[in-house]
C-alpha cells in the first residue's frame, strides 16, 4: 500500500504544481516552485515560504491540503495496521505453540494414566 500512497503523493503534487502555475503565475514563477509548495502543502509542513494568494490558486491550496492530510492518515493507519497485524499473527502463533505443548504434556499424561490402569487391572484379575 505505501508505494502506491507515494506514487499517488508524488503524481498529484506534480500534477497540482503544474497547474497551479498555469492558474496562478503571480505567485509561482515556474513549475518547479509549484510543484515545490504542493510537495510542501501535502506533506502538511507549510513552510510559508510560497503560498498563494490568488482565489483560484487559494481553492487549490485548500483541496491540496485535504488531500494532504487524507494520504497521512492513509499511510498512518496503514503503518499501523501492519504492525497490528504482525502482532497478531506473532501471538497467534505463540498460541498455537502453548497448545501444541500443552496437548503434548496432556497426551504424555494420559498415557501414563493408561499405563498404571493397566497394572490396575491387572493385579486385579490376579487377586480376583
Amino acid at each position: 500500500m505505501f508505494p502506491y500512497l507515494a506514487g499517488a503523493t508524488i503524481v498529484l503534487a506534480t500534477i497540482t504544481g503544474i497547474f497551479v502555475r498555469l492558474v496562478d503565475k503571480k505567485d509561482f514563477h515556474s513549475v518547479g516552485e509549484g510543484i515545490w509548495w504542493a510537495i510542501v502543502t501535502l506533506a502538511t509542513v507549510g513552510y510559508g515560504d510560497i503560498v498563494p494568494t490568488t482565489p483560484w490558486g487559494r481553492v487549490i491550496g485548500s483541496i491540496v491540503i485535504v488531500f494532504g492530510v487524507t494520504f497521512l492518515a492513509f499511510l498512518t493507519a496503514t503503518v499501523t495496521s501492519l504492525f497490528v497485524s504482525s502482532d497478531q499473527q506473532q501471538a497467534a502463533r505463540r498460541e498455537r505453540e502453548e497448545r501444541a505443548e500443552s496437548d503434548e504434556e496432556l497426551r504424555a499424561l494420559l498415557v501414563r494414566l493408561d499405563q498404571r490402569l493397566a497394572v490396575i487391572e491387572s493385579k486385579l484379575d490376579r487377586s480376583a
